[in-house]
This record gives structure tokens, sequence and C-alpha cells, in this order.
């Protein structure tokens, strides 16, 4: 049974948004404001990537500090998003995060960015790209023939297949159009009875001035705080008050987290394994195999490294993915047995509001998995594939936890450890 085929007695609304909030930024607020206008929903599920990004990178704060700023700012209810499909590719992101939204059993609308804003046409995209009609992968391979990147081809096949999106060529170009496109696909592919909402993300002055920092990616926020060693008087009017309050707390007692902090830990671990290749990791190729062990003793950090590997057909962004992949164990073969046991086995609280009671009652009482709170009981509620992804998600999450620590010159804090953040 379809977790939408289930009766839901419940009075209110949910919305639910896919994010990383690294950081939280003025942006998102207005996100959260706007969807709620848009969909009338009362309550906002977050389903957040934990400490490792969709580009490979990890997060500036850790999990918990990025889940209060959200809390504090229009959320009522944060879920770990696991490692495994936080840290992947557009599609297995997506799948992954609406999959963990619709087996809530509560969620009404899924609720994203993206920068044309005309869901028509994303959905129109989607259908071709999920259906993959004999006309479109005939002008596909035609287009990978004569040499195009495998992004052009796509763009040139879809534009030709249906000439309706020629006015739209520039859709497939831009990160968030991308993304929706892929939630989209995971809520068909889902037969979900989620219903999708969009927020503009756009770059007119109209929308700078209503949006704010809606405009700039969370990126410009983090090179900032990057470039200041710390300093983030400058992100004051970037970032919503308590928020901002959140990150200049936290970067009190720890360094930000940088991708070259586990540069040592990625070295050995490609001299490790340099032997047997790396093509068992998720998304890593036999090229991209090779061109590691051919450069591996030119490496001197991991940012540097990404950039020696970047070739014309594999960008930064991918080879970072893709090292991120070997240093955290995520492996093909991970990957083919959470799709196999339908993708997501329970939902990890990090945080969640007081007044959000009735949600979380309508969660238990609909949810097709566990609601995980507590750690320690984590052995008796999940099943034998649920436990084991949460005791790799528990290791992965401790490497980024032993390398802020060793940077902070402090102890290591467990997990079992991190209490809930509960406004």
């Amino acid at each position: 049974m379809r977790q939408s085929d289930k009766q839901i007695s419940r009075t209110f609304k949910v919305n639910g948004i896919v994010a990383e909030y690294n950081p939280f930024h003025n942006g998102h607020s207005y996100q959260l404001r706007d969807a709620k206008a848009q969909s009338g929903a009362d309550y906002t599920i977050v389903a957040m990537s934990g400490n490792f990004m969709q580009r490979g990178t990890p997060a500036l704060l850790d999990k918990y500090r990025r889940a209060e700023m959200a809390l504090r700012n229009g959320a009522d209810l944060v879920l770990e998003l696991p490692t495994l499909y936080s840290a992947s590719s557009a599609e297995y992101f997506a799948t992954g995060a609406v999959t963990l939204l619709d087996k809530l059993g509560v969620v009404d609308f899924l609720c994203f960015g993206s920068e044309c804003g005309d869901l028509h046409t994303l959905q129109q995209i989607a259908d071709i790209l999920l259906e993959e009609p004999e006309g479109y992968t005939a002008l596909l391979q035609q287009y990978l023939r004569y040499g195009l990147s495998w992004p052009n081809a796509r763009t040139s096949a879809l534009v030709q297949f249906c000439p309706s999106l020629s006015e739209s060529r520039d859709v497939l170009s831009r990160s968030n159009n991308i993304l929706g496109i892929e939630y989209l696909k995971a809520i068909k592919r889902r037969k979900s009875a989620m219903k999708p909402v969009t927020t503009i993300r756009g770059s007119s002055d109209y929308h700078d001035r209503m949006m704010g920092m809606y405009q700039s990616s969370a990126l410009a926020l983090r090179q900032a705080v990057y470039d200041n060693n710390g300093e983030v008087k400058m992100l004051a009017t970037q970032m919503p008050d308590t928020a901002f309050a959140v990150l200049n707390d936290a970067l009190a007692d720890r360094q930000p987290m940088q991708l070259n902090d586990f540069s040592a830990l990625m070295h050995y671990k490609l001299l490790l394994e340099a032997d047997k290749g790396y093509t068992g990791y998720l998304d890593v190729s036999d090229e991209l195999s090779d061109r590691i062990r051919n450069h591996l003793y030119d490496f001197t950090n991991f940012r540097s490294f990404c950039d020696l590997l970047k070739t014309k057909n594999m960008t930064y962004s991918r080879i970072s993915r893709c090292l991120m992949h070997i240093l955290l164990d995520i492996t093909v073969a991970d990957m083919e047995q959470y799709r196999a046991a339908n993708q997501i086995k329970y939902a990890r609280v990090l945080g969640f509001r007081r007044d959000a009671e009735d949600l979380l009652g309508a969660i238990k009482e609909n949810a097709c998995i566990p609601l995980l709170t507590k750690l320690a009981d984590a052995e008796q509620i999940l099943d034998e594939t649920g436990y084991a992804l949460l005791k790799k998600e528990l290791l992965r999450n401790a490497v980024y936890e032993s390398t802020a620590a060793i940077k902070a010159g402090c102890p290591m804090v467990s997990e079992y450890r991190s209490p809930l953040v509960i406004i």
C-alpha cells in the first residue's frame, strides 16, 4: 500500500521542504513564508541534509545548529536526510528526500525554489525525462554522437522533441531548476499525493527587493565567513536575527568547517585503496578512478585535488562529491540495497517546536516508517536494513565531528549525547 493511500485523520495541512541551510539566510526565511502563503499550510517539515552537502562538501556548521536556525524561523520539525542521499547527485538527493517526506503520511505539499518559477514548464520537462519517450531518446543519442556534452545534448533533444520548450532552453542550466525537476520526477515515480509548490529564485531588482538574499546563494555567505576567518558581523543584514545569533555563537566555539579540513583523511583513504581502484564507490567511473590513481602523488589538499582532476566532462562539484563518497564509504552496493528496500527506513528527528505536538502525533499515527527521536531505541524499533543504514550514518557523522573537534582542540561529542533541538 502506498502511504498516500492511507486514510489520514487530521484537520491541518503540512508543507514539506528539502534544504541544506548551509547557513540559513533571509532567502530561506522568505521561502518558508511564501510556501505557506501559496499552500495555506499550518505546519512545515524540513528534510535537511546532515553534516555533508550535495556538492560533496562538509557543512559550515553541524546539523543541530542549522536545525535550530530553521526552527527559529518558520520550520516546525526538522528531520535528517541521510548522507547516502544528502551527498549524492541531484537524482538520488531528490529521491531520498521526497521518499522521506512522503513516508511520513502527513505532507500535503512539496515546496522548493526554482529560478524559472514556472511549475508547468518544470513538470513538462520532468515528464519527458522520466518517461524517456522513443523520439526523445533517439534525439539525445544523436546529439551525443555529434560530440555535445551530456547537459547540452539533453537540452537540444528536449527542445527539438518538444518545440514549446524552445523559449526555456536555459532551464536545465540552473541548479535549482534541475533539482526541482528531480523532485517532480520523484513525486511521479512514487505516485505520491504531495502537490508541488515552487518559489521563484530570480535576478530582477524587484525580486531582489522582495526576497533579499534569496537571490544569492548560501555559498556567498560561507565564503564571507571563510575569507574573514570566522568574523561574521557583515552577515547580520543577510540573515534573520535568530539565525545570525546561532551562527555567531557557534563560531565563537568552533571554527567553520571547510573541505580542506578533511585532506589528510582523504589522501590516506585514496592511498589505502589505490590497488583495487575506486569504482565500487557511488558515481565513480572507470575514467575518474584511473585519474585519481594516476595523480595520487600530486595530492596536496582536497580542493586542489578536485581542480586537478576536473575535465571538460567532469565538473569540480561532481569530483568533490565522488571523493566524498570514497572518504565516507558510500558505495554502489549501499545505494542498490536501499533502493531495493524502498529508499528510506526511518525518520530521524533533529529538532521540533513544542507547539507542533499535533503534527508529531499525526506522523506517529500515519507514517509507514519509525520516527526516531532517541538513538538508544534504534535497535529495537528499526528493521535490519534500517539499523545498518543508521550505523553507517553515525560513522559518517563521527568523521565530521572528529575532524571538527580536532580542529577546535577539544574532545569529540558522541551523537548519543547530542540532545534534540526543542524550541
